[in-house]
């Protein structure tokens, strides 16, 4: 056996000793030939060095660069935010034609998280063809086909992982969200029977939400007594405690109350192509997303994560998290050119095309709205705001990515409310504080009058009027979160009162945010 092969072998056993030693061997054989650092690479990676196994897949791809190690290398790349050297090195690794198919799914994987969905489509195409097999592989092209508006290709593959494997919670909750269910077309009896037999926990919690999206769907209030558990379980499992995140608004807070905490008062990037639509998840900024970047002058870039890195970078504190209370106390010291230069350039990795304005539509940038507006003076901002119970019950019943720290409080119904009363109150400090530069919307005014709020939309923005804007449901460019479907329907008033259907179930929240001084109506 080759030493490369026992290199490969033992990564596959996680025999990291042994990899590195039959990695190191292949170095001081041939040290010109990049298999050597490659594997050493992989190895650093798996003992969670991940900067001196950039380093080394650097090595590797300096020494003739091959479709696998650049795949890598672009992979790492994108978990450390360096976006642009991400995207080249997966362009390149497409180019040499790969054949592998683990090369391929990783590729796809590259582009999925950099945005670019329709581009991940052929390399998870060719991943499948070659190991039709892989469930993995499988998924990732689904979901693919799901944000890229390929329903009926997206349903296929997940009615075929799930028919090699009944109990796969991931293709259960994906084909739940696909669509909405109704009376005669959906999955509850099949979803029964799985939850029955979910092997662990993190399965029953994605069926269990399938369960209750379904059960949504149809109107049914037992979907509340699945959310109920499936939330506590993850509440559990997290650890969380509301303190955590009221932390994060009391540091906000505190920041922009000082005279001197805004960031200095010196002048920003006069950029004005970007566009932040803000605001609590699932309120709808998707929507407010597709009409904005159906006007031929603008592009949507998506969920981007530039302007929280932009402000962690800068900051250079040396905790994990992207927001605490340190590192937007350190952030009072940030030149505000030099955060809004360094969004800009984070955040043109992502645009699928070159157009005057783009948006950016990370519901949770309303916590750096103080940042925004100092460093990009000229942007929009765009808060959406809605009903908030029908805020709170759509926050509750959406499976966030469960371990992102953005939505640890959406798996307890009075930390969701706590969290709206904290948002409400920011929001209402933003105001006082950038008075003409927020536009909040409303989403139950939106639905009542689609025209006229359409129109105050475009015109806050900027931009000249175009009637594509109110046809939003035609837009065809891809979709990465639970609102695709809703987003290509045309508006419709069906999300407004939703959580009615749960009235008893959320009256302790209600009752809590009435106290808080916050109409419910």
């Amino acid at each position: 056996m080759s030493l490369e092969q026992q290199a490969r072998d033992a990564l596959e056993r996680d025999d990291l000793l042994g990899a590195t030693q039959a990695a190191k061997a292949i170095v001081l054989q041939d040290r010109d030939a990049p298999a050597g650092y490659f594997l050493l690479g992989i190895a650093a990676e798996q003992a969670g060095q991940i900067d001196n196994a950039v380093l080394l897949l650097d090595a590797a791809v300096q020494r003739g660069p091959q479709a696998e190690h650049l795949a890598q290398q672009a992979r790492l790349l994108s978990l450390l935010r360096r976006d642009g050297e991400a995207a080249a090195a997966s362009k390149r690794a497409l180019a040499l034609a790969p054949a592998d198919a683990r090369t391929l799914d990783t590729i796809g994987c590259v582009l999925t998280r950099l945005g670019d969905h329709e581009g991940a489509i052929g390399p998870f195409t060719a991943a499948v063809a070659r190991e039709p097999g892989n469930l993995d592989y499988r998924y990732n092209l689904a979901a693919a086909s799901s944000f890229t508006g390929r329903v009926d290709d997206a349903r296929r593959h997940y009615e075929d992982i799930l028919r090699a494997d009944p109990g796969n919670a991931r293709a259960h909750y994906a084909l739940a969200i696909l669509s909405r269910q109704t009376a005669e077309a959906n999955h509850l009896p099949r979803l029964k029977r799985a939850l029955a037999a979910a092997q662990g926990a993190d399965d029953a919690l994605r069926i269990r939400y399938a369960l209750a999206k379904e059960l949504e769907d149809l109107r049914d209030p037992t979907a509340f007594d699945h959310l109920a558990a499936a939330n506590a379980q993850q509440k559990s499992a997290l650890g969380y405690d509301f303190a955590q995140d009221a932390e994060i608004f009391d540091a906000l807070e505190t920041l922009f109350s000082q005279p001197d905490g805004m960031l200095h008062g010196a002048p920003g990037l006069p950029d004005a192509a970007p566009i932040f639509v803000v605001g609590m998840p699932r309120t709808g900024t998707t929507l407010i997303d597709r009409i904005l970047s159906s006007h031929p002058e603008v592009v949507s870039a998506g969920e981007l994560q530039a302007m929280p890195v932009a402000v962690k970078r800068l900051a250079g504190t040396a905790s994990k998290k992207v927001i605490d209370a340190e590192t937007i106390a350190a952030s009072s010291t940030i030149d505000p050119a030099q955060l809004g230069r360094a969004y800009i350039e984070q955040a043109a990795h992502h645009l699928p095309e070159r157009t005057p304005r783009f948006v950016d539509k990370l519901p949770a940038n309303f916590l750096y709205i103080g940042h925004i507006a100092a460093a990009l003076p000229h942007a929009r901002i765009v808060c959406l705001r809605r009903n908030p119970m029908d805020t709170v019950w759509s926050n509750y019943k959406n499976l966030f990515a469960s371990q992102s720290a953005y939505y640890a409080y959406s798996y307890d119904l009075l930390d969701t409310a706590r969290y709206y009363a904290r948002f409400d109150r920011l929001m209402a400090q933003w105001e006082t504080l950038f008075p003409g530069r927020i536009l909040q919307l409303g989403y139950e005014g939106l639905v009542a009058d689609q025209d006229g709020q359409t129109r105050r939309l475009i015109d806050f923005c900027g931009l000249d009027w175009d009637d594509a804007c109110l046809h939003f449901h035609e837009n065809t460019a891809a979709v990465a979160t639970p609102s695709a479907a809703q987003v290509r329907r045309p508006l419709n008033a069906d999300a407004v009162g939703r959580w009615r259907t749960h009235e008893r179930a959320l009256e302790p929240a209600r009752a809590w945010l009435e106290k808080q001084g916050i109409s419910t109506g």
